[in-house]
């Protein structure tokens, strides 16, 4: 089942899901837009924290969420890329956020087009769908695997531990 806006409210209110800063201009009918907090371009091993990451055609980079996210052990959520992202050519990997993760989220990237684009600090870059478990995980990611549980900023190897 995806959760609707007025029931991701609820989720946060009850505290079995956490997204911190929340905007309300972030939230949609179904879901909630997360924006960009860094970019690393490892080509040139340039970390952009402020103001605006121009990627030049055809590179690949990473880039981390503003937004730190806490899972109950009954929340899903898939990843999609803004479309008015994918329309300037830039092309995303995601993965599905576990039950029980909690962190900021890094995303692989790669500007496909022949153009410089340029990617504003804050700008929204992705939206997460909720999904609720048919019951709560037996073990939830941290007990998984949890390699990224906590993770802040562009986390681009597995954590120790």
């Amino acid at each position: 089942m995806i959760l609707s806006d007025r029931a991701i409210i609820r989720m946060i209110e009850d505290g079995r899901l956490a997204i911190e800063p929340f905007k309300e201009r972030s939230l949609t009918p179904n879901g909630y837009d997360l924006s960009i907090s860094e970019i690393y371009i490892p080509s040139t091993d340039t970390r952009v924290t402020e103001g605006t990451a121009e990627i030049p055609p055809m590179t690949w980079f990473a880039l981390s969420t503003e937004e730190y996210v806490k899972f109950g052990p009954e929340i899903s959520a898939q990843l999609w890329i803004r479309t008015s992202w994918a329309r300037k050519g830039i092309i995303a990997a995601f993965g599905k956020i576990d039950a029980g993760f909690h962190g900021t989220l890094t995303f692989s990237a790669f500007n496909a087009s022949q153009k410089t684009v340029e990617f504003p600090i804050g700008d929204r870059f992705a939206q997460m769908v909720f999904e609720l478990l048919t019951e709560s995980a037996e073990l939830e990611y941290s007990k998984r695997s949890g390699h990224f549980q906590g993770q802040r900023g562009v986390t681009l190897e597995k954590r120790n531990g």
